[in-house]
């Protein structure tokens, strides 16, 4: 019945982290790693596989399977409404709660239980309970401030809802492989990819998926993005300090803090949404000659660095964090985290008159920390449809 292959790509955020959330500006970018989720959809006729849905999360070596019958039973008939995405019902998570505590997770592996809810419920919600083979192939480290969530839920959606004729790919004239979807269809799918980032983080600002969705650069206020032109690359050294986070967890820590002390936070949060506007136009800013580019990566590094001081103020710093922070200072280079905080990733901004070696013993140093360091670009297509 044919596979359907979507991919999305992952995000750092460039400002606003947490603050987003309270109302301030934020800016996210795309970059140049990908999570791929095929689908496959079986035909009852297919005794060996029908009757079942399953999803091989290739990343951690994992495969999961449902009765078609035991999804009916348990979440029912939902395709009314795959035009119209709605949030998932509390009886529904009951529902997938119980279905998953049928499941081997593995203890140190029990994180996955929320993706797989995403899942569950986008799968029949758009599909119902009709059998098919899902795999998932991240390129994305898992829960470390790239969006590795928002691209799973972004890519599992494309492919959902290409399979359910919802949305179609553009392959233009080219022979391509890979091809894109028009504005409307990537705004479906977003909608839907919002709804599986609830199930996983509780309460998201959005910023993940649509940055997955849509690509390139975005400001995000409110609910709202606005695409951000850049025509000169941000080019990034993302170090993974391998120390995992509970968003959800840290993004309750930050609204704790806010009440504690409303008025500091508040002054905080303003902060950080002066750097994001700032920081907009300064990314929009065309220069070409080498000493104006230089200048615009200066005052980002400026604007990088104060938004560290301010994550500080928020408390979502971590000691592997200030490890990164130090080890790149003495380099000249300026780092600040990427998304949730308390361990994850950290962003080191890499000028374009860096030389080789320099970037070379900065990845070396980090690395003998147990670190695991990779160069990025900022930008790029957002969600990609395969052919066949």
């Amino acid at each position: 019945m044919g596979e359907f292959r979507a991919r999305a790509l992952g995000k750092i955020i460039l400002a606003s982290e947490h603050a987003v959330v309270h109302g301030s500006a934020a800016i996210a970018a795309a970059i140049d790693l990908y999570t791929q989720s095929s689908l496959h959809l079986l035909p009852p006729s297919e005794e060996e596989d029908a009757g079942k849905v399953e999803v091989d999360l290739r990343d951690t070596g994992l495969v999961f399977s449902w009765p078609c019958s035991q999804l009916w039973e348990a979440l029912g008939d939902k395709l009314a409404g795959v035009n119209s995405p709605r949030p998932c019902s509390s009886d529904e998570l009951a529902a997938m709660a119980k279905l998953l505590e049928q499941e081997e997770i593995p203890e140190d592996k029990i994180w996955i239980a929320a993706g797989l809810s995403a899942f569950l419920y986008l799968y029949t919600s758009i599909l119902g309970c009709r059998p098919g083979k899902a795999v998932v192939k991240p390129d994305l480290p898992l829960g470390a401030g790239l969006g590795s969530s928002a691209a799973f839920c972004v890519s599992i959606s494309g492919a959902l809802l290409a399979a359910a004729g919802a949305v179609c790919a553009q392959f233009g004239n080219s022979r391509t492989e890979w091809g894109s979807f028009g504005k409307d269809d990537l705004e479906l799918v977003n909608q839907w990819a919002f709804q599986g980032e609830k199930i996983i983080h509780g309460k998201p600002s959005g910023i993940d998926n649509a940055v997955s969705t849509f690509g390139s650069m975005i400001k995000f206020k409110n609910g709202k993005f606005t695409n951000l032109k850049s025509s000169n690359p941000v080019k990034m050294l993302i170090t993974d300090t391998r120390v995992g986070r509970n968003t959800k967890a840290l993004v309750a820590g930050v609204s704790e803090r806010v009440s504690r002390h409303p008025d500091a936070l508040a002054s905080v949060i303003s902060a950080v949404n002066s750097i994001s506007e700032e920081l907009s136009s300064i990314v929009e800013l065309a220069v070409e000659d080498e000493i104006a580019i230089t200048a615009k990566e200066e005052k980002l590094a400026e604007l990088m660095e104060m938004n560290q001081g301010l994550l500080q103020c928020m408390g979502v710093s971590h000691s592997s964090i200030e490890t990164v922070l130090r080890t790149t200072l003495k380099y000249n280079l300026v780092s600040k985290l990427t998304g949730a905080g308390g361990g994850g990733c950290v962003l080191t901004l890499i000028p374009s008159l860096l030389s080789k070696s320099v970037l070379e013993k900065t990845t070396e140093e980090l690395e003998s920390h147990g670190f695991r360091c990779f160069q990025v670009e900022g930008g790029g297509r957002g969600l990609q449809f395969c052919r066949g």
